[in-house]
């Protein structure tokens, strides 16, 4: 049974986080945070490219100054190299990421953490680059009490994307490596894992769930990559991971990432973020 004392995840759009790649083809970064205002959505997760468009300070003042929670920035990782030089360049570009975060303000990294270099077919060296680039960067991680949350993405992507592509695969690695890391759950990647319901409750138990991302799976998804849904247009049973989500005690954002350029890429940018609220509202 969900406790009376969490907050619900759909019905306070404070805790709606608007993922900037919802609207990137659209919309700047400022332009981004004066739709969160306008739309009354209390977060936003910024990508990397999009804060240094606009300049670090000026994106941590303009968020600052719209009184906007920030749920992640995306992204880190990307550590898996052809060789030490590139592992430790990947380190390197992680531990700014870092930086980044804490001059935003996040509560998060999150961390896509990398597929097979190219060339490769070892999976089981990347994933071991994977935890020395994470075992590299954590202590700065620490220092600055910045987590560092594992997303896992869908198996489609383990060859160029990420080499952890389940919660139980994200969670083995947390529990290696300790304080400070975690995992962020992205329905997309994840709703097809049989063992998603006991995989949230131990991240919820170790206090590892870190962050929460909707959107939907379509059926026909014609790009692996750019064609996601708005939440309730697919086949993810979204309220019952939500149950289950709060149910591990999350009571974090519910952040929506989605990638469609076939779709809501092409539409008015203030459509689109009506729709992630009446949707968060209504399907989630």
């Amino acid at each position: 049974m969900i406790s009376n004392s969490l907050r619900d995840l759909s019905s306070d759009t404070s805790l709606l986080s608007l993922n900037t790649a919802t609207v990137r083809e659209q919309w700047n970064l400022g332009q981004m945070i004066d739709g969160c205002t306008r739309h009354h959505i209390g977060a936003i997760s910024p990508w990397r490219d999009q804060v240094a468009a606009c300049g670090l300070d000026e994106a941590a003042r303009r968020i600052r100054d719209a009184g906007l929670r920030v749920s992640g920035l995306c992204r880190g990782g990307m550590f898996p190299a052809d060789d030490t030089g590139g592992l430790q360049t990947n380190i390197d570009d992680n531990r700014r990421a870092i930086d980044e975060a804490v001059a935003l303000g996040a509560e998060c990294l999150v961390l896509v953490v990398g597929g097979l270099p190219e060339g490769s077919r070892d999976i089981a060296r990347a994933r071991e680059q994977v935890l020395d680039g994470m075992c590299a960067v954590l202590e700065h991680a620490r220092s600055n009490k910045m987590p560092l949350a594992i997303e896992p993405l869908h198996p489609m992507y383990a060859a160029d994307r990420a080499c952890v592509n389940t919660m139980r695969q994200a969670l083995d690695i947390c529990d290696r490596l300790g304080e400070g890391t975690g995992v962020a759950l992205d329905v997309y990647h994840v709703w097809w894992d049989p063992e998603l319901e006991a995989q949230i409750d131990r991240a919820g138990r170790k206090g590892q769930l870190l962050a929460y991302h909707v959107c939907d799976w379509l059926v026909p998804t014609r790009d692996l990559l750019t064609d996601r849904g708005m939440m309730g247009d697919g086949i993810i049973e979204l309220k019952k991971i939500r149950a289950w989500v709060e149910a591990a005690g999350y009571d974090g954002c519910c952040e929506v990432e989605i990638f469609s350029s076939r779709n809501w890429w092409k539409k008015d940018p203030d459509q689109v973020l009506q729709t992630c609220v009446e949707r968060h509202q209504k399907v989630v």
